[in-house]
């Protein structure tokens, strides 16, 4: 429906007819006794209390209408609604008690609403309810059943921006704009005494763009000759006056940071769309264009931050669009808080919506000078060009003027200029192409450099960690070098990063040991990240993710809701670092759910990585699948180098999982590769000891035995404290005879120094294995009994699995359960080989999954056949299916040999 629907007294509404069908709904299950909330959300100006006030003037019961009082003390709101319900003060008390007490809210209510009438209270403008209130109405109207408030309805406004609480069955409408007819037929009330002159409506309705409280608005402040159009309208006749009456009062609760953000982003998409042109200018209004990475890690006080930002974000302030940019839906609200910026941050951009504008008044000196094709605005009339009565006729570049020319967007300041680039870096780190956010915030330092220094060191640190997560050591350099301003321990960090980047690792020591050190005295979350990276780069894995949880519990104590994923993201790597997956999994889970939550897309991937890196461990293969390929879709087109590599690891070890050796091997060749097209340059030494033990098992041990010699020259150098003791077990893979188990002693006895328990079971397994391979199953049974328990302890089920299987091959007891379905005069070997011939593995494979030759499991496999009677593996699922068979009957459980696990933690 368009246009106006006009009761007999009460309100005309324009373009409502959906709006008012869902009142008429609530109306009627009100009078048949069942209640309901209805929530009508919208942006300022759009008719919220007008619906309200139609509503309650339609509704045939009793209709009250309650707004959000001036003084916001706890409760003020709900005694403002037992004051309109109720018949004397003294009853509004005794409302107000019950409400306050046991019963809550709906006790109170029903006390007053006893008749047995419908009744319809309007609540309006919620969001500016005080919280007590608030949380008294939700839990009133989340009441199960709803029994002493069956024949009451609410209908609630609250602006778009609020969030609504979760009301089980509640309906919620959005206001929007309107259309061509009902913007016109609302102008023709607004100008009861004539009509205005059609291009004077025209440009009215134009600039409007269907908004009803801006089109009213900017009628009321016009005079009747301009209406007519015997005098000029203002230009833009949609200017700041008529914006700070209908955003004003929004603008004006919001934080000074918000209304600061808001502003940023504002100048940032009026600079851009000064050069961008008209293409991109009529794309997306004040839109913020990005790339990605993490959370920010030192912004303060009046700095442009992520927090406020993600916080914007999540209001439905700024909306974040494809490819990480950040922008308004509303138009207007991004006008208005450009203007109600202060000077400072505005620059000349105050001229560009003055009144007096289009008449060459306070014109910025470097606006273009009037030209034959384009006279100067207030020169007198020609006859090329309408005079008086038509002077108002739009002309071609309205639409322009009202943003301004491009030349008062160049004249803006550099502070302003390095803000709005700061922001462009902000959303672009959180979820875009991080190298895109690396030079946008690198752009901002030098612009902040010389008159906001603090700002300047900020998005230095910020764009050397959009370059980290792309991989790019020159990036991090330059980002971490340039920055002279930065004092103290960011200028340590800054100092130690470089020279363990650049291989000086003594300096590299010295500071950032002092970064560590100075963590004791440090409240801000951000400062404490940094000194768990500091840690993290020293090795030190265990006072990382100490660091890491003391930033969280500050984070979550000061309610940094955008900080919590960075800062779950660093304290789940720190934890797998140390091989402590069950904590990595469930601080990872939390960070994903908060970084989805908070539109951080690029945090999320990398929580995705962690959480296939775990499901690598406990060897549940669909999970590292599903984790890792939403890890590699934003990995991949936003340049996160450091997610996709722990991606692409965890799938590696899934694929030896399955005994897919050379296919794991051909997978992990690109991250053990220096170079740009090799893997992240933090991981790459991490990864190599798997590519070891899986290009061994691939027989590619060349390949293996280069890897290895490289990682000596890494190990030695101390960076990781568990590198000796895992290069010693390289050595004892790729050696031969009684060296290897020289190297697989000297491989446990490093271990229990460096005290990762996992990487120790690791070393068991492998050391147990090899001495069943060469038919010592005493010895083995050792190493194999304390690598299980470790396994168990740890939930790393995969593992496990494969310790128990290996152990069942001694002889010994696995403490599992044995597959006793199986034929008695089967060996444990035989078994194994049984099982996996029959979901279709070929020699090769099984050979690779249980560490024996091809001819090995050639032999036991034709020893299979014998003993079972057949003559080809074709008939192997079918008997194999015949002991499961048996075993549900009995009632058993069947163990199957698991997957081998993957190689090594993060």
């Amino acid at each position: 429906m368009s246009g106006a629907t006009h009761p007999a007294d009460g309100p005309r509404l324009y373009d409502r007819a959906a709006e008012l069908s869902a009142v008429a709904r609530l109306s009627a299950r009100a009078a048949a006794g069942r209640g309901g909330v209805l929530f009508v959300t919208g942006n300022p100006g759009e008719g919220r209390t007008a619906l309200l006030r139609r509503a309650a003037h339609d509704f045939p019961g009793a209709a009250y209408r309650v707004a959000a009082p001036h003084h916001r003390g706890p409760w003020s709101a709900v005694r403002a609604l037992f004051a309109e319900l109720a018949p004397t003060p003294a009853a509004g008390r005794r409302a107000l008690r019950l409400a306050r007490g046991e019963g809550g809210l709906a006790r109170g209510v029903a006390a007053l609403a006893t008749g047995t009438e419908a009744v319809l209270l309007c609540v309006d403008d919620l969001h500016l309810w005080d919280a007590h209130s608030r949380a008294a109405l939700a839990a009133a109207w989340q009441e199960t059943g709803g029994r002493r408030l069956d024949r009451v309805g609410w209908l609630v406004s609250a602006a778009r921006h609020h969030r609504l609480p979760e009301v089980p069955g509640a309906e919620t409408v959005r206001l929007g704009r309107l259309t061509a007819s009902g913007a016109r037929a609302l102008l023709d009330d607004l100008c009861p005494v004539a009509a205005p002159a059609p291009p004077v409506g025209e440009r009215l309705l134009d600039e409007a763009a269907g908004h009803p409280g801006v089109l009213a608005a900017a009628v009321r402040r016009l005079t009747v000759p301009q209406l007519a159009g015997s005098l000029p309208l203002p230009r833009p006749a949609v200017d700041d006056t008529v914006l700070a009456e209908v955003y004003g009062g929004l603008l004006q609760r919001l934080p000074a940071a918000s209304r600061r953000l808001l502003a940023t982003v504002a100048v940032a998409a009026l600079a851009g769309r000064a050069g961008a042109g008209a293409d991109a200018a009529g794309t997306v209004a004040y839109g913020v264009g990005g790339g990605g990475g993490s959370a920010p890690a030192g912004a303060r006080g009046a700095r442009a931050s992520a927090e406020p930002l993600e916080g914007l974000v999540a209001d439905g302030l700024l909306r974040r669009r494809r490819g990480g940019a950040v922008g308004f839906d509303d138009p207007f609200l991004g006008r208005a808080a450009l203007a109600s910026a202060r000077q400072p941050w505005r620059g000349r951009t105050r001229a560009l919506h003055a009144p007096g504008a289009d008449r060459g008044i306070d014109r910025p000196a470097a606006a273009p000078a009037p030209s034959a094709d384009r006279p100067a605005p207030g020169s007198a009339p020609s006859a090329d060009r309408p005079a008086a009565g038509s002077a108002l006729a739009r002309s071609e570049d309205h639409r322009a003027d009202r943003l301004g020319p491009s030349a008062a967007v160049r004249a803006l300041s550099p502070v302003a200029r390095g803000r709005a680039q700061l922001v462009r870096g902000l959303a672009a780190l959180a979820g875009g192409p991080v190298m895109d956010a690396h030079e946008a915030l690198l752009q901002a330092a030098e612009l902040l450099r010389e008159r906001a220094p603090v700002e300047a060191s900020d998005a230095r640190f910020l764009a050397m960690e959009a370059a980290w997560a792309g991989g790019d050591v020159e990036a991090c350099l330059a980002a971490l070098d340039g920055g002279a301003e930065v004092r103290g321990l960011e200028r340590d960090f800054a100092d130690g990063l470089s020279a363990a980047l650049t291989v000086r690792l003594d300096d590299a020591r010295t500071a950032l040991a002092r970064v560590v050190a100075g963590e004791g005295g440090a409240d801000d979350p951000r400062l404490l990240l940094r000194a768990g990276a500091a840690a993290l780069v020293l090795g030190d894995t265990a006072v990382a993710a100490r660091i890491h949880a003391r930033a969280l519990v500050r984070a979550r104590a000061e309610h940094r809701t955008a900080l919590l994923p960075h800062a779950l993201e660093q304290l789940a790597y720190a934890e797998l670092r140390a091989g402590r997956y069950g904590r990595a999994a469930l601080a990872a889970r939390e960070g994903l759910r908060t970084a989805e939550a908070t539109g951080q897309h690029n945090v999320a991937a990398h929580q995705h990585a962690v959480l296939a890196l775990v499901a690598s461990v406990k060897g549940d293969g669909s999970a590292v699948a599903e984790h890792a390929g939403r890890a590699l879709e934003t990995a991949g087109p936003h340049g996160l180098v450091q997610a996709a590599t722990l991606a692409e690891w965890a799938l590696a070890r899934a694929e030896r999982g399955r005994g897919l050796a050379a296919q794991a091997a051909a997978r992990l060749v690109p991250l053990v590769r220096p170079g740009p097209r090799g893997g992240h340059f933090a991981l790459r030494m991490l990864v190599v000891p798997c590519f070891v033990e899986t290009a061994v098992a691939a027989g590619r041990n060349a390949e293996a035995r280069d890897a290895a010699e490289e990682y000596a020259v890494w190990a030695a150098l101390g960076v990781d404290a568990a590198a000796q003791a895992q290069l010693a077990r390289c050595r004892a893979l790729l050696a031969e005879g009684e060296a290897s188990a020289y190297w697989f002693r000297e491989a446990v006895r490093r271990h229990d120094s460096c005290g990762n328990d996992f990487e120790r079971a690791r070393t068991l397994l492998a050391y147990g294995t090899w001495l069943r391979r060469r038919r010592r199953p005493g010895d083995a049974r050792g190493p194999l009994r304390d690598a299980l328990v470790t396994f168990e302890r740890a939930a790393a089920e995969g593992w496990a699995e494969h310790a128990r299987s290996e152990l069942r091959a001694t002889g010994g007891a696995s403490g599992g359960a044995k597959d006793s379905a199986a034929p008695p005069d089967l060996t444990p070997q035989q078994q194994r080989i049984a099982r996996l011939v029959a979901r279709g593995a070929t020699n090769q494979e099984v050979a690779d999954h249980l560490s024996l030759s091809p001819r090995t499991v050639d032999h036991h496999l034709r020893g299979v056949f014998a003993r079972l009677g057949i003559r080809s593996r074709v008939e192997l699922p079918g008997v194999v299916d015949g002991w499961d068979a048996g075993r549900r009957e009995a009632g058993g459980r069947q163990t199957v040999s698991g997957p081998v696990p993957p190689q090594r933690a993060v």
